[in-house]
């Protein structure tokens, strides 16, 4: 059975970077808004904010389609990316392939609930050891990967790119961080809002708690 230190060691961190973002997203989003209204001579450095909050709060959001941005994301469940790939209209997912790459001593995601409970986490980390070394095994027996990993656990983790326009990514938003929402992804809801806080504030402001 696998002990204390071997569950610390084989832990996993929730990684989100931005990889790719449209160049002046706010004011690219003001400029093509602008066009519908042909108002382009009230555009100025301060008339951004007003411009863009009047936008959602009409419901004109397909205007910040207009901008988008790409997220390279680390150390979650397949389980999360199950749930993320659902989003479809507006999201360009590009995950890591089970089937390709092999998944040897792979990394898993620990749920809170369970590693707080000491006889519950021995028993989920022997689960996860097992499964790993069945997997090793099936491909040392010459078993292909993409058969291999028939085995493999919702908790392992996975490493997927997604690009989403940002009508899409504040769709996304207001379900993941709702509090029904499942706890890994509310946490990546969290951390992806924080990012895109950075360059688009007036875009996402309004779903701050």
């Amino acid at each position: 059975m696998a002990n204390a230190k071997s569950l610390r060691k084989r832990g996993n961190i929730m990684e989100v970077k931005i990889i790719n973002e449209t160049t002046n997203p706010e004011k690219t989003i003001e400029k093509c808004g602008r066009v519908c209204y042909k108002s382009d001579d009230k555009m100025t450095e301060e008339s951004t904010g007003n411009f863009i909050s009047k936008l959602i709060k009409s419901g004109h959001d397909s205007v910040l389609e207009h901008a988008s941005i790409t997220f390279e994301i680390s150390g979650v469940s397949r389980a999360l990316t199950h749930q993320l790939v659902r989003h479809r209209i507006g999201v360009s997912p590009s995950q890591q392939s089970q089937r390709y790459v092999k998944e040897s001593n792979f990394e898993y995601v620990f749920p809170k609930s369970i590693y707080e409970n000491k006889t519950a986490s021995l028993i989920y980390a022997q689960a996860m050891e097992s499964i790993d070394a069945g997997y090793y095994d099936l491909i040392e027996q010459g078993i292909p990967k993409e058969d291999a990993r028939m085995v493999l656990p919702n908790a392992c983790c996975s490493r997927i790119a997604v690009t989403m326009n940002y009508r899409a990514l504040r769709h996304f938003l207001k379900l993941r961080l709702d509090k029904h929402a499942q706890w890994e992804i509310r946490a990546l809801a969290n951390e992806m809002l924080e990012l895109v806080m950075e360059n688009a504030p007036n875009v996402f402001q309004d779903l701050k708690k």
